[in-house]
């Protein structure tokens, strides 16, 4: 063991002070000077700025009473659930920080049993103290209740003056046990998030579990058989740092001019060419895009430059997938998959943004399955191409795990409208007599439009929610069309419920009618399944006013 090593993160909801208390800890142990420190110093993105969420992750390395701190910065949202994962495998301690004034929520559970499962030692901390609002004492009972730890494990700080910050670095020190060093074992490293340099190439961040890796190495990824060798390997301050290797219990980068962004994947293990390890680190999962729609440019000669821009992306975001498509309405462009919702907002604000695109969206929808009557499955992630009603036996659709924290009064509000989403009940558990958990299963393609919206308004933005994907189930699914002027426009074509395809249809006629302009001639909007037309709306025709030409002049030509 190498006893002057600590490796930690830090985990809580969004907003409950991460970033700030990163700052502290770089002030603190003076690894940034007075006069370079910014507010959420490790949060380098406007986006992320504007939004006060953490996007990527950012490692750094402290100095503090000869200790080595590496503190792996970890995304709070559920999008990011995944990455979340591998920050968290590749440390040994989490600081669960929980803001005094709102509590325990929905991702401070998730982000708890996440520790939990990768046997890390937590050390809970109250955060925000020094405002007027905190409540301390029914916050303490809160983390008791979730992670069963005694009331005098809980540390208080207050991020933003520095009280109590000190003692929590010592806690660290104390609490948080040093790595495993296994120096003479084949090289195991934890590719735990990338970043891509256009000279360099993508450089993934790796934590080193067993062996060492130093320049001149020739290394191999598990997921694919390529082998690089490795040019620099370093750690992380403010910028990148050169060391001349990085051995077991390390946190750093490696850079072996790897082209592609896609061959460098979050939770793949590296091991050396000359001596590999038998099996790679646990955990590696592929990661998955929920949530399709369709990007397309404003104008239609941007399209290569959606194209690059897109490709840009990608190299910073691995996650993303897309492939170009067209549709008669609205020209060419790209069917784009995303992990969530917030992943595709934080997406398309970064290609306006950074690339100074304007672009259409189409409504987000989800990947569903058809069973053909062969028995074959089909993944379907655009209902345009959904296969013949004639052939299908039945579709199945992705159902997740919803939790939401809420104060108690707006118990019924909520399961009314989990309800309405065709939610099936799960379960009820109170954290403390005004603050409850409720669990359901819902369908994805029911959370992705309006649901956040509408949980917000009804606890007047004091619930909290966070999901989990639980698999695909069979439903009762149709695939709804819209007719204008008797063609089909495959943009508008939606999958929805039986129940709800009625709805729908007359809400997206009824919409398109104050949309579209008046004619010549009489336009027709419809709804269908198949060949049967649901609903209807007509656009009247504009009236030939026969005299109107006739004013002016002399009144007896009308005459």
């Amino acid at each position: 063991m190498d006893p002057r090593v600590r490796n930690f993160c830090i985990i809580a909801h969004i907003d409950h002070g991460k970033s700030t208390l990163a700052d502290r800890f770089l002030e603190i142990t003076g690894t940034v000077r007075k006069e370079e420190m910014v507010d959420q110093i490790l949060d380098n993105m406007d986006l992320e700025r504007e939004r006060g969420i953490t996007i990527k992750s950012h490692p750094i390395q402290m100095q503090y009473h000869g200790y080595k701190l590496n503190l792996i910065d970890t995304p709070g949202h559920v999008d990011f659930n995944y990455e979340v994962s591998r920050s968290l495998a590749a440390c040994e301690g989490a600081i669960l920080l929980v803001d005094a004034t709102q509590g325990v929520e929905a991702q401070t559970v998730t982000n708890a049993y996440l520790a939990i499962e990768n046997d890390l030692v937590i050390i809970p901390v109250i955060n925000k103290i020094d405002l007027p609002g905190a409540e301390v004492e029914q916050v303490t009972k809160q983390i008791v209740d979730l992670i069963g730890c005694g009331e005098d494990e809980i540390l208080l700080v207050s991020a933003k003056t520095g009280e109590g910050v000190v003692k929590l670095l010592e806690e660290v020190i104390k609490r948080v046990p040093s790595p495993e060093i296994k120096k003479d074992s084949p090289l195991r490293a934890l590719i735990f998030d990338s970043t891509f340099d256009s000279f360099r190439g993508a450089i993934p961040y790796v934590r080193v579990f067993e062996g060492e890796v130093r320049p001149g190495d020739v290394i191999k990824l598990f997921s694919h058989e390529s082998e690089y060798e490795v040019s620099e390997v370093g750690i992380f301050r403010l910028g990148r740092v050169k060391v001349d290797k990085l051995g077991s219990g390390d946190v750093g980068y490696l850079i072996a001019g790897i082209k592609e962004i896609t061959k460098v994947r979050v939770g793949d293990t590296i091991t050396g060419k000359k001596n590999p390890a038998s099996e790679p680190l646990p955990g590696y999962r592929e990661i998955k895009p929920m949530v399709f729609s369709g990007l397309y440019p404003v104008n239609s000669e941007d399209y290569d430059d959606l194209r690059s821009a897109l490709e840009k992306m990608k190299l910073n975001d691995s996650a993303i997938i897309f492939e170009p498509e067209t549709s008669a309405a609205l020209g060419f462009g790209f069917r784009v998959g995303y992990l969530g919702l917030l992943h595709m907002e934080v997406v398309q604000e970064r290609l306006e943004r950074e690339f100074n695109l304007e672009l259409v969206t189409t409504m987000p929808n989800v990947k569903y399955v058809a069973v053909l009557k062969t028995g074959e499955e089909v993944e379907i992630d655009n209902p345009g191409k959904m296969p013949p009603q004639a052939e299908i036996d039945y579709l199945k659709e992705p159902y997740i795990r919803a939790e939401m924290i809420t104060p108690t009064e707006y118990i019924g509000n909520i399961i009314q409208l989990c309800k309405d989403k065709r939610g099936i009940y799960k379960s009820t558990h109170y954290l403390d007599p005004k603050k409850v958990l409720i669990v359901f299963e819902l369908p994805l393609a029911e959370v992705i439009v309006d649901f956040y919206d509408r949980l917000k308004s009804i606890s007047r933005g004091y619930a909290s929610f966070d999901y989990e994907h639980i698999g695909f189930r069979r439903g009762e699914l149709v695939k709804l069309d819209i007719l204008i002027a008797g063609e089909s426009v495959d943009a508008l074509s939606v999958i929805t419920h039986r129940d709800k395809a009625y709805y729908q249809g007359r809400e997206l006629c009824r919409k398109l009618k104050e949309l579209i302009p008046r004619q010549l001639f009489e336009v027709a909007i419809q709804a269908a399944i198949g060949n049967k037309v649901i609903a209807r709306e007509t656009i009247k025709p504009l009236r030939k006013n026969v005299t109107a030409k006739c004013y002016g002049g002399d009144i007896t030509r009308k005459k």
